[in-house]
């Protein structure tokens, strides 16, 4: 019986031979058959990640991206079936290798499309009522201990660069002329409905945001902004987050019930 770990290896390595003990049903020669095979399964796999990061594509060329994506699928292949959930570690692996480094917003554009395929396929969750949430707010004694509940397509970019700007400004097929790409910025992610939104905030928001997403309560969710000297506008905040259908629950803690 073939060693299928010294197949797979060999899929993905054109260095290495085909297994020895690797047979072809017609009786053909077993190292070309293999390497028809090893080239369908990476052009497949390089077809998934030019889906999910058409926009890093964009920015580097079809011919970067190709050796890039090779590198990554040999480094990181599959390690399931669904193709969809292919690519998770792309923007980690993009970050350290080298020939990417003159593009250092590049990781950040390829994490923000990660997170939106991510949003697109996020369980469904309905978002609370303006009355639903007047309800609860108002049956609080200490809102600063309840959990506010994120919708599970929900997400926050931090960037050091213009990496929602440089995203954005591909959607609608503009240059980057205007864009400083040094600037960096802040973005919440969600899907409403069947559309994934990409929402432009400031750092405070994407804190207090990431704070809620790790089921920290209000209150800590604020003294998070404050460790990290930024001001946030909570009205604005919290209307921004249900205009956008985020929240999904308001939730006391064990400290709200004693």
């Amino acid at each position: 019986m073939i060693d299928q770990a010294a197949f797979a290896r060999a899929l993905l390595d054109p260095a290495l031979p085909a297994p020895a003990d690797s047979l072809a049903w017609n009786g053909s020669d077993p190292a070309a058959r293999l390497a028809v095979h090893r080239n369908n399964v990476m052009m497949s796999l390089l077809g998934v990640l030019t889906d999910t990061f058409a926009v890093t594509r964009e920015l580097v060329g079809d011919a970067f991206f190709r050796a890039m994506g090779r590198d990554f699928v040999r480094a990181q292949p599959p390690a399931g079936p669904v193709m969809a959930e292919y690519g998770a570690g792309f923007a980690d692996f993009i970050r350290a290798f080298a020939p990417a480094r003159a593009l250092p917003y590049l990781p950040d554009v390829a994490r923000l499309e990660w997170l939106r395929l991510v949003a697109l396929h996020a369980a469904d969750a309905e978002p609370l009522s303006a009355a639903e949430i007047a309800a609860r707010v108002g049956a609080a004694a200490d809102l600063a201990h309840w959990r506010l509940r994120l919708h599970p397509s929900f997400a926050v970019l931090r960037s050091d660069y213009a990496a929602v700007s440089i995203w954005a400004a591909h959607q609608a097929a503009r240059d980057l002329a205007g864009v400083d790409l040094r600037a960096s910025e802040t973005a919440w992610v969600v899907r409403r409905d069947l559309d994934v939104e990409v929402i432009p905030v400031d750092a405070a928001a994407g804190v207090f945001a990431a704070a809620l997403l790790a089921g920290q309560s209000l209150g800590v969710a604020l003294e998070a902004v404050g460790r990290e000297a930024l001001v946030l506008d909570l009205p604005a905040t919290l209307a921004a987050l249900i205009r956008c259908g985020a929240l999904v629950a308001i939730e006391p803690t064990e400290t709200a019930n004693e």
